[in-house]
């Protein structure tokens, strides 16, 4: 069975998108996903600069991951199963049925504007070190203030929290074996406790929505399995608000996914961030864990 996959931010570069702006299905809404936002998203999706600013960067990856959805289906994807890494989720969601794809780009642009006024927060990847061992580094040296804010494969995990903690964190995480600590490309601290005023007001702006029930199964970053069959609206708003603050259980996803029979992925968006992290997840599974090495 197949999965289908949408990255988040760090997926971003410019010049993604492409000729996939000239889709049918985005011809027909591009006056009004630029009149919501303000802005031409194509030409966003050209600029660089813009892509380094959370505001721009989640709905331009919305459009775009959903476009890549659209033209692998049109190929011939049949996914039984949809995940999303972070902003990805949304992506998952509405494939999937939960909103349509012009009420998505509603919500990524909120999502992006709140998350955008936490300042100084920071994030970095940790690389050659089991998430365990960075615990116990992190209390070991009073790092308190300190998160994961993604388990993205056994040994990358993502550190968020203000910025002059991540820094003091480095050179610990180096000294103790990491084989690389890269500070991310991001304007905040995500999935970290420094957005919690940005959760409290995401919370707000979503108590006007309503979310249909899903379609096909889609994994929550939140809590590493699926939502539960016929979720509530309420239970789709309350996951995606606990989504800006808790880390990403990406490996826990991937997992779940497999044991649930998923047995190829496709990744729907720009690059093949997700493809290579389901590789090394794959790679450290106990044989059992994925019915594809039975």
């Amino acid at each position: 069975m197949q999965a289908m996959i949408f990255p988040g931010q760090g997926a971003q570069k410019a010049g993604m998108g492409g000729a996939l702006f000239d889709l049918p299905e985005y011809a027909a809404i591009e006056a009004q996903a630029d009149g919501v936002l303000g802005y031409s998203l194509r030409g966003a999706c050209q600029d660089a600069h813009k892509l380094a600013d959370t505001r721009y960067t989640q709905p331009c990856l919305y459009m775009v991951n959903a476009l890549h959805g659209i033209r692998a289906l049109r190929d011939g994807a049949a996914p039984a199963f949809l995940a999303g890494h972070s902003l990805g989720e949304y992506n998952a969601l509405q494939a999937a049925g939960a909103f349509d794809l012009m009420t998505g780009l509603r919500l990524v642009q909120r999502r992006g504007e709140l998350m955008a006024q936490a300042r100084g927060g920071a994030m970095a990847a940790v690389l050659g070190l089991e998430a365990g061992r960075i615990i116990e580094l992190m209390m070991a040296h009073g790092l308190d203030a300190v998160d994961i804010g993604n388990y993205n494969a056994p040994t990358q995990t993502v550190v968020s929290g203000p910025q002059e903690e991540i820094e003091r964190a480095l050179p610990l995480f180096e000294a103790a074996g990491a084989g690389a600590c890269v500070r991310l490309s991001v304007s905040g601290a995500f999935h970290s406790r420094l957005m919690q005023d940005a959760a409290r007001a995401y919370a707000g702006f979503l108590e006007g929505f309503a979310f249909s029930p899903l379609r096909l199964p889609v994994m929550s970053n939140v809590t590493g399995t699926f939502y539960p069959a016929q979720a509530p609206s309420a239970v789709i708003a309350s996951l995606l608000v606990r989504q800006i603050v808790r880390p990403v259980l990406w490996v826990k996803c991937v997992q779940g996914l497999l044991r649930s029979g998923a047995t190829s992925f496709v990744e729907a968006g720009p690059g093949n961030v997700l493809t290579r992290l389901v590789a090394q997840i794959r790679a450290a599974a106990p044989a059992e864990a994925s019915p594809a090495t039975r």
